[in-house]
Parts: C-alpha cells; structure tokens; sequence
C-alpha cells in the first residue's frame, strides 16, 4: 500500500533542496510501482537483479531504474540494457564489467563508488586507500572505459540509534566527495552526486551533503519478506 501524502510531503521537500528521492521498491508488488508513478514518481531502486529484471518489462519505460544491492559482476549483463545508475560498486573488477556489458548495449552507465563508513563488517564497499586505488587504475585505464560514468558516491551509516555516530559517518562521506571532486581523478562535472539517507536518517543525511537519498518503508509500508 503506497502512502500517497507521505510521498507528496516528501517529494516536495526534496523538490525544494534539489535532492534527488530514490522510491526503494524492493520486495514491493509492480502495482504499487504504478501507483508511485502515476503520482509522478520517476526514478525507482531496487536490491536483486532478478527482482528488478522481472519488474522492468512490466512497467512505463521512462523509469529511472537504481540498482542499490550488492551486486555480482556475472549478473551485471541483465540489467545492463536498461539500468540508469548503478549506486554500490566496490572493486575495479565491477567496474570493468560494467563497462564492457554497456559496451555490448552501445550506451553508458552511470555509476557510484560505495563507501564503507559504517561501523558494521556486514556492510560492502571501499574504504579510503582502496577507493583512491580504484581510481588510480580507472585513470589509467580510461581509454578503454569509456562506457561507464563514475559519477559519486554512495554510502549507508550503521544501523544504530545513535545520533552522533550516524551525523559523523556522514560528514566523513561527505569529506570524502568534496576532496574527490576537487582533486585530479573526478573535476568532472559529472562527478555531483552523493546518495546516502535512508527512511530513517535521510533529513540528517541531506544536513551533511547528501543530494540523493533511498527511501523505502515510509513510502511503501514495511517490507514482506518471505
């Protein structure tokens, strides 16, 4: 069930700060997709490929589809013919598939480098020294990767109530994109957008620098897992 005026209220407010809302349809019936839509919801993120590969056909072609989930490099090539931004790369491995399997497709995919900040092992992405690592060999090999974008960062603070903690997790994210974009790897224009917030910390999130958030349950209701 979509909660129509918390979208609205929502939606607005992020209108207004030039905040991008991811809608996290994950888990949520194609349905409640077309609901979003119809009230003028565009761009949509979901966890797993087969999810996502079964749900795109179904529904208007002008979807912004996010992939957020973790990602494997074998299933890049499925979602590579219609994906808009890929938030959670964590290796120069992914990164070249993507670029090959857009290659394939004769486009170019956009994608965010993920960023491990949270205090939690169970979480996926780069730490400082490995991002740059990872941008040291896209540099180098630029010529050849012509067909992915590497346009941000992406991150998600520990699940935990502690304020403070999560306030701080974001600024160093935050630190993170700004010394990026400044520096020799990302002057790019392109390189704009920093996607962390979720449900439950997206307004601290935009605080500290966020320009995309991923809001699932205050949009769709809790989740059903099976």
């Amino acid at each position: 069930m979509v909660n129509e005026a918390a979208w609205k209220e929502i939606h607005e407010s992020l209108k207004k700060q030039g905040v991008t809302l991811i809608a996290v349809s994950k888990t949520k019936p194609v349905s409640d997709i077309q609901e979003l839509y119809a009230l003028g919801q565009r761009d949509f993120g979901e966890n797993y490929v087969q999810e996502l590969v079964e749900k795109q056909p179904q529904l208007p072609q002008d979807i912004h589809w996010h992939y957020i989930g973790h990602l494997q490099s074998n299933k890049v090539k499925y979602i590579a013919p219609f994906v808009a931004l890929i938030h959670a790369v964590d290796s120069f491995k992914l990164l070249q598939e993507i670029n090959k399997q857009a290659q394939k497709n004769n486009r170019t995919i956009d994608v965010l480098l993920q960023f491990h900040v949270a205090d939690e092992e169970t979480k996926f992405g780069l730490d400082e020294h490995e991002m740059l690592t990872l941008l040291e060999y896209y540099e180098a090999q630029i010529d050849q990767m012509q067909n992915v974008r590497i346009c941000g960062l992406m991150a998600m603070a520990s699940n935990t109530d502690d304020e403070t903690q999560v306030r701080r997790e974001f600024q160093r994210v935050d630190n993170l994109f700004g010394v990026l974009k400044k520096s020799n790897f990302l002057t790019r224009p392109y390189f704009n957008i920093l996607s962390m917030g979720m449900s439950g910390d997206y307004q601290m999130a935009i605080e500290e620098g966020s320009t995309m958030v991923r809001i699932g349950s205050l949009l769709f209701g809790a989740r059903q897992y099976n």
